[in-house]
């Protein structure tokens, strides 16, 4: 399948439902495939990159850099995109050859030699630094290296560059040495003193304590702040926006979490089920939110006694609100929770473009 007019061709691997793509396409590039093994992700993916190619693949068989070649059919892939799971290296012991773990990143490696992009870029978790005791980043720089590609890395924090989420992730550019020119990250658009908050982010949106709204509904407040209105964007419908009905006992306990809290703050013998580093945590609303994960369980609005809602984390984790998730519930609070937060890939996308 082929593009029309070049436009800095992106194809993302490990893609979930499309956060890195989302990111990098705000910054004008052209998303040509999405590759991921999970079809309720592709299947967002595709609702919301509908010019896009999409292909459930499981990255780790021998065929699949095959299948992707097939698949670009001649077009000039400019970019390769991807959040491989960390569980990619088995570096340490006897490094089996066939052992499906040691294909993941490997995969975007091999996929590069075939298509030859103008540039790489890997994130992942910070502690893939210490990860097998370095090895593991010393072989993602030597297999740049071996490609041709000049490589820098960098622990981004998200609410540096306007993400209202405490999240740190590890981000590789490589940029083919022949283009001559070293990826130079971009300096932070903010600090500690003006990081978008909770509030700031979410307070907008309709309470969902007794109502538990519908996954396509409307706004009843304008947005106040600038991040909501950017959220917003052209937005007149308000999706994924669809409360949790809770028990009465959970309601209880997490009335008893004050704002910024957790379960060390519960008089004793309350909530005693849960006594993990992120149980009954009650988010600040004049601070970004913790990191959002693949469930729902135990993080409360900053106000209200319920999780929040699907289109509450996506806001967190920068989504516009015009990006619909799609799928069972848990489906979606997953797919919000797997991605690479769209403003930060932006801030990386925006600046690739002064080298590419």
């Amino acid at each position: 399948m082929k593009n029309g007019k070049h436009k800095n061709n992106v194809v993302e691997l490990f893609s979930g439902c499309g956060g890195f793509s989302c990111g990098f396409e705000k910054a004008g590039f052209n998303i040509f495939l999405g590759v991921d093994n999970d079809q309720p992700s592709l299947d967002t993916f595709k609702k919301n990159h509908q010019n896009s190619v999409v292909m459930n693949l499981d990255l780790s068989r021998n065929n699949a850099i095959d299948k992707i070649i097939k698949v670009t059919n001649g077009t000039k892939v400019d970019i390769i995109i991807a959040g491989p799971p960390c569980q990619g290296f088995s570096l340490t012991g006897t490094r089996l050859k066939d052992d499906k773990r040691n294909k993941l990143f490997n995969t975007v490696f091999d996929l590069a030699e075939h298509l030859k992009p103008k540039a790489i870029i890997i994130e992942n978790v910070p502690g893939l630094e210490t990860l097998y005791g370095g090895v593991a980043k010393k072989r993602i720089l030597e297999r740049y290296d071996e490609l041709g590609y000049e490589v820098t890395s960098h622990v981004l924090f998200a609410p540096d560059f306007g993400v209202p989420q405490i999240r740190k992730r590890i981000v590789f550019v490589g940029i083919l040495k022949k283009i001559g020119k070293k990826f130079i990250f971009s300096k932070p658009l903010l600090n500690k003193d003006n990081y978008v908050n909770c509030e700031e982010a979410i307070g907008d949106l309709p309470k969902r304590e007794k109502e538990f709204g519908n996954e396509v509904d409307k706004y009843i407040k304008a947005p106040k702040t600038k991040y909501q209105k950017e959220m917003r964007g052209k937005t007149i419908k308000l999706f994924n926006h669809v409360s949790t009905k809770h028990s009465p006992h959970v309601i209880d306990v997490i009335s008893q979490v004050p704002e910024g809290g957790n379960y060390k703050n519960l008089p004793k013998g309350v909530g005693e089920t849960r006594k993990f580093n992120e149980a009954w945590t009650r988010y600040h609303s004049k601070k970004p939110s913790k990191t959002i994960d693949t469930g729902h369980r135990n993080h409360f609005h900053y106000k209200y006694n319920r999780v929040p809602t699907v289109r509450e984390n996506a806001r967190l984790q920068s989504f516009p609100d015009h990006f619909i998730f799609t799928g069972s519930k848990t489906q979606q609070y997953r797919q919000v929770g797997n991605a690479v937060p769209p403003l930060l890939a932006y801030s990386i996308a925006k600046e690739l473009l002064k080298y590419i």
